[in-house]
């Protein structure tokens, strides 16, 4: 996937590349989106290592990872990057490679209708189910998730401008604070995205302060990645539910958010609202797409009763691109502006 050609000579008859630093790396990208949220495939780890020996910033999408590191069965393993740092769980992420792990070859021997892809993610296994006609990837693709929980119910935090409200707070491969957008006097369908982005990280940086959280496996885990805003409906329904997640440094979901559906349906199970296979929809409220999702196995996670989750959606490639530097570009190391 990696392609280099030469320092820039030439009249640029048949170029495969602009001109760029021969030293430089050359960063191949495969570009998806799932219910709307972009991914930035880097499909191999050696091109990450060269980029970051380059200096060039690795705040993408997925870095896919072969070999040893991807060993305990799995097919691959991967690390989400987002643009404050990492995280451990992206379900609209597993949904994306699994197709581009079909179609790019990096599952022998896949199988009709349906081929099986292990991951391994930070937060554990995890398995994406995805149509395959012996040809091509399709749609809609879901997958299992890692055992998840109600980590806290109906917890008062204090947030500043909005005073003392109750949340939950659920793990689905990542921690989130869950409540509705009504508690904060704003409404997740027709409230300005901008406000409930600043009401949301409130409740983020206050519940960071005020509650220790703990993962049964691995404490570097044991970290709130975000909030996410509801309109309220949790018990079960036929009906969508609508919801919009602010996580890492205030940024918005566009999709339903995978691990977060994943939570909230631990929640909801916890709580008594949902039995074992009730399925439920899930809305975005930025771009109206669609996640499915519904708890299939109960099971124990250290200490907490847990549930297996199981999501579903459309991922769609929109591209491939290749990034050069040039070693004369005195902002080729990129810059953060906000």
């Amino acid at each position: 996937m990696m392609a280099a050609h030469g320092d820039g000579g030439g009249d640029g008859a048949g170029r495969a590349l602009p001109p760029h630093s021969p030293s430089g790396a050359v960063l191949q990208t495969v570009e998806m989106h799932t219910g709307g949220e972009p991914l930035r495939i880097i499909p191999r780890l050696e091109a990450a290592e060269q980029a970051a020996a380059a200096g060039l910033s690795l705040l993408y999408g997925a870095v896919v990872v072969r070999g040893g590191a991807a060993a305990e069965g799995a097919h691959l393993a991967v690390l989400f990057l987002h643009c404050a740092g990492y995280s451990a769980m992206c379900g609209h992420a597993v949904m994306a490679l699994g197709r581009f792990a079909l179609d790019y070859g990096l599952v022998p021997a896949p199988t009709r209708p349906e081929t099986a892809v292990r991951l391994r993610c930070p937060c554990g296994p995890v398995t994406a189910f995805v149509p395959w006609d012996g040809h091509r990837s399709g749609n809609p693709v879901r997958f299992h998730s890692v055992p998840a929980f109600a980590a806290a119910t109906d917890l008062a935090i204090d947030v500043p401008g909005h005073g003392k409200v109750v949340v939950d707070i659920g793990y689905g491969g990542t921690f989130y604070a869950f409540l509705s957008a009504e508690k904060l006097g704003l409404d997740v369908c027709s409230s300005r995205t901008r406000d409930l982005v600043s009401a949301a990280s409130a409740v983020t940086e206050a519940v960071k302060k005020q509650f220790k959280l703990h993962h049964p496996e691995s404490e570097d885990l044991a970290f709130l990645y975000g909030t996410i805003l509801t309109d309220g409906k949790d018990a079960f329904s036929e009906e969508p539910t609508t919801n919009i997640c602010v996580f890492a440094d205030e940024q918005v979901d566009r999709s339903p958010t995978g691990s977060g559906v994943t939570a909230r349906i631990a929640l909801q199970y916890h709580k008594g609202l949902i039995q074992l296979d009730q399925t439920r929809t899930f809305r975005s409220s930025t771009t109206g797409s669609l996640f499915t999702g519904k708890a299939v196995k109960a099971t124990k996670f250290g200490n907490y009763n847990a549930v297996i989750v199981e999501v579903s959606g459309e991922a769609f490639y929109t591209g491939t691109a290749t990034f050069t530097v040039e070693e004369e570009d005195p902002l080729k190391h990129g810059f953060f502006f906000k």
